[in-house]
């Protein structure tokens, strides 16, 4: 099973796919927790040349070829073989957000973002994922509070809306697999939801 962790930036994603790691593994459950961009040698760099880099300017043609590249040896060679092996994979973001970053943010022509995203990843699906919703404003926020600041992090408030409503529209469109959470709430909170959610769907 992979499970998908979406939203915009300071939504919580991070932390509530780690609880959710924990919790599976105290039930017994293999599992594996990992992340786009930054796993592995390649997926490192291409992080680093995104989101830390503030001296490259990136054409959004670029940026969205940047994150396929990561997805593509990311899937290849550590999500597909755990899938395989029977775990259940835990990844903060994936091919949503590239479909929302750079065809709702960067406003490239969808259905060719879509395509691209989608074909990035193979034939490798997420069989649930969980949209953390939270207003920006209270997301930029947390963001400042933590002082750990990317460059996608600097976009204005307005970019940082088009991904949330881009997000929004994605449930929308797919709501089998997208679970919209509340995550204006404490942590704890959200992660009984989230864990109930899985369970119930592991044990049915």
């Amino acid at each position: 099973m992979l499970i998908t962790f979406e939203g915009i930036e300071g939504s919580g994603k991070s932390t509530q796919a780690q609880m959710l790691k924990d919790a599976l593994i105290e039930k017994g459950y293999k599992v594996s927790l990992t992340r786009e961009p930054g796993w592995g040698r390649l997926g490192h760099l291409i992080r680093t040349i995104i989101l830390e880099d503030r001296e490259l300017e990136l054409d959004p043609l670029a940026e969205l070829f940047l994150f396929c590249a990561d997805r593509a040896q990311h899937v290849k060679d550590y999500i597909e073989p755990r899938l395989r092996n029977g775990e259940i994979v835990i990844c903060d973001r994936f091919y949503d957000s590239t479909i929302v970053y750079q065809g709702h943010g960067r406003k490239l022509d969808m259905r060719f973002v879509t395509k691209t995203a989608k074909s990035s990843a193979g034939e490798t699906t997420p069989d649930m994922t969980f949209l953390l919703n939270l207003p920006v404003r209270e997301g930029l926020s947390r963001l400042k509070e933590r002082g750990d600041i990317t460059k996608m992090d600097e976009e204005p408030v307005e970019f940082h809306e088009l991904i949330r409503q881009g997000y929004l529209l994605l449930s929308r469109r797919e709501p089998d697999r997208f679970f919209k959470i509340n995550a204006d709430r404490d942590p704890a909170s959200i992660h009984e939801e989230i864990k109930a959610s899985v369970l119930l769907r592991l044990t049915s």
